[in-house]
């Protein structure tokens, strides 16, 4: 093996595959029954980037060669840059040699499409399936679906690999037709149709028969690109929610647009999507998946796009301060919920514990709730005067101010002062 060459590969298909975040290893379940590698449970060991990418798998690309010309690809077939392409059998020895010296837990495995949507399927498969039957290999795989290829292929990935997805790239259809005239949302959304469907066949099959083979157990994810076109916030979440109800999807990516060509379709090349526009959007996500939050709730016409002062969920509470403050010995879970600086655990511990007493503000910073935000949203047994004389924009402004201040006597600073 010419290792300088292979050296060589790495370094352009990693760097390559770095613009692809939809790589999270969690919610695999492929237990270790006498091979190399777990990914049950904690067999994943987890590790984020500051921007919150996981590095904790063999991130790569097959090959850099791609048929199409997508403006926002810096693998796009128009741009000039230095091409290579791995064999399966590199693939393989790579990810076996990176595991035995604890570099990585898994697999990340995506590719540009070369010849044709089989033909790169079909490659991307091998590696999975050679590392499952030959190499005995339990770990973590994630492989890419190429819109295009066959069921046939599709339904052979999803039983070597743990999650399988699908970039949908660029939110709405016109802004795809714009940047990547040669690709649609329909050829897309066909192999995360079939997926959802042999999901759901796998589990109802599983009912009756206990030893089927698993297919892909950690479900399917997508990812968007925020910024290479002028979609608001509300559009992009309202796609994503779009999914999640339609796709089962486990997770919807979002990826702020780099700059990395000079072309007039898109932004500037020296501009890039603020950090913090895509960390709102994680944000909002989450509300919309384990808040009760609808996509309409936490933006709307009149405010398209999310503050990047304040999370999506306090922003909304600054918004309709009419739906506070909340009795925490009373209200019922979704308003719990609601409230900024509680989270899912803790509104499961205030409901257990509110069964055997009532509660106080103490109770709620033990449980590890944000109580300096929190504290302006809620009530116990008396009527909290304070909160209700606090406007939106002042209260906005002792939140971004980071007062830690109890609950005291609205009129005491007042009073201090004569």
């Amino acid at each position: 093996m010419d290792f300088s060459r292979i050296q060589e590969k790495l370094e352009i298909l990693a760097d390559a595959a770095k613009y692809d975040v939809s790589c999270s290893s969690s919610g695999g379940n492929r237990k270790n029954n006498g091979g190399l590698g777990n990914s049950h449970a904690s067999g994943i060991c987890h590790s984020y980037t500051e921007d919150g990418r996981c590095v904790s798998l063999l991130k790569i690309l097959l090959t850099n060669h791609c048929i199409f010309d997508c403006a926002y690809c810096v693998s796009r077939k128009s741009n000039d840059i230095k091409r290579a392409a791995f064999t399966v059998e590199e693939v393989v020895d790579l990810t076996i040699n990176f595991y035995r010296r604890n570099y990585i837990e898994g697999l990340f495995l995506s590719s540009g499409i070369f010849k044709d949507a089989d033909t790169t399927m079909e490659r991307l498969v091998r590696v999975a399936k050679k590392l499952r039957t030959e190499h005995r290999f339990n770990g973590y795989i994630h492989l890419k679906s190429i819109p295009g290829a066959s069921e046939e292929l599709m339904k052979e990935a999803g039983l070597y690999a743990d999650r399988l997805s699908i970039n949908i790239e660029i939110p709405t259809e016109k802004g795809l037709k714009l940047l990547a005239p040669d690709k649609s949302h329909a050829e897309m959304i066909k192999p995360m149709d079939f997926v959802k469907n042999e999901l759901i066949l796998y589990k109802d099959e599983r009912k009756i028969f206990k030893k089927i083979p698993k297919f892909a157990p950690a479900g399917q994810s997508t990812q968007m690109i925020v910024g290479a076109t002028n979609e608001t916030d509300l559009k992009i979440i309202k796609v994503a929610n779009h999914f999640y109800q339609n796709f089962n999807l486990k997770r919807v990516y979002y990826s702020g647009y780099v700059p990395v060509l000079e072309d007039s379709r898109l932004p500037s090349i020296h501009s890039q999507v603020p950090i913090l526009r895509e960390n709102r959007l994680y944000q909002a996500d989450w509300l919309m998946r384990f808040y009760g939050f609808g996509a309409d709730e936490i933006l709307d016409k009149n405010n398209p796009f999310l503050d990047l002062e304040v999370d999506p969920k306090l922003a909304w509470a600054l918004r309709n301060r009419e739906n506070f403050p909340v009795n925490i010995n009373t209200a019922p879970k979704e308003m719990i919920l609601r409230v900024p600086g509680i989270g899912t655990k803790s509104t499961g511990k205030i409901l257990m514990a509110r069964k055997f007493q009532k509660l106080t503000l103490d109770h709620l910073q033990k449980m590890g709730v944000a109580v300096n935000r929190a504290k302006y949203f809620v009530e116990f047994e008396s009527e909290n005067i304070f909160n209700r004389l606090i406007d939106e924009q002042n209260l906005r402004k002792i939140l971004l101010s980071g007062m830690k201040s109890k609950f005291q006597n609205p009129f005491s600073q007042q009073l201090s002062l004569f």
